[in-house]
C-alpha cells in the first residue's frame, strides 16, 4: 500500500493505522480522563464537600494526559502529513483529523532530499528529509525505504521546475 499521494505541489503522507483494539483502547483512555475527573468533582460538590484548589489541580492534570492521549489516537488513526511546494518555500503541516499542528516552512534555496533510517534495520523503513541552508523538516510518517527512494524521484522534477 501506498502511504503517499502527490497532487500537483502538495504531498500527503499518511500514517499506517493501528490496529483496531489498540486504538479503541486509547480513545477510551481520553475520553476517560477527561471524564471521570469531572465526575469526581460534581459528585463531592453534591455531597457538600465544595471545591478547593486540589480538585482544579487534579481536573488540569488529568485533562492534560487526556488531551495528549486524543492527540495521540488520533495521530494513529488519521494522521496526515501536508508538504506544499510553493514557488520560493516548502511548507510543512501535521494534520491530526480534528486539528492541525507543527507548521513549519523552509526556503528552496540549497534544498536536499534524504532519507534517515528509523527502528529496526530489518524494517528498512525510514523518514524523508528536506533539508535547506538554514533549516530542516523531518517527516514523522515511517515508510518503506523504496516508497521513499520512489518519492524522492517523483518530487525532484516538481521542484527544478519551481527554481
Amino acid at each position: 500500500m501506498k502511504q503517499y499521494v502527490i497532487d500537483k505541489k502538495t504531498i500527503r503522507l499518511k500514517v499506517k493505522k493501528s490496529p483496531l483494539l489498540v486504538r479503541g483502547v486509547m480513545f477510551s483512555l481520553s475520553f476517560f480522563s477527561f471524564t471521570l475527573p469531572l465526575v469526581g468533582i460534581i459528585t463531592r460538590i453534591a455531597m457538600g464537600k465544595g471545591f478547593h484548589m486540589g480538585s482544579f489541580i487534579f481536573l488540569f492534570l488529568f485533562g492534560l494526559i487526556g488531551f495528549y492521549l486524543l492527540r495521540t489516537s488520533l495521530w494513529n488513526t488519521y494522521g496526515e502529513e501536508t508538504i506544499k511546494l510553493l514557488k520560493s518555500r516548502i511548507e510543512y503541516e501535521a494534520n491530526y483529523g480534528w486539528f492541525k499542528d507543527g507548521k513549519k516552512s523552509i526556503n528552496l534555496n540549497g534544498l536536499v532530499l534524504s532519507i534517515e533510517q528509523v527502528g529496526y534495520q530489518e524494517d528498512n523503513t525510514g523518514v524523508l528529509i528536506f533539508e535547506g541552508e538554514e533549516a530542516q523538516i523531518e517527516s514523522v510518517v515511517k515508510m518503506p525505504i523504496n516508497q521513499l527512494e520512489h518519492l524522492i524521484e517523483e518530487i525532484k522534477p516538481i521542484i527544478e521546475n519551481l527554481q
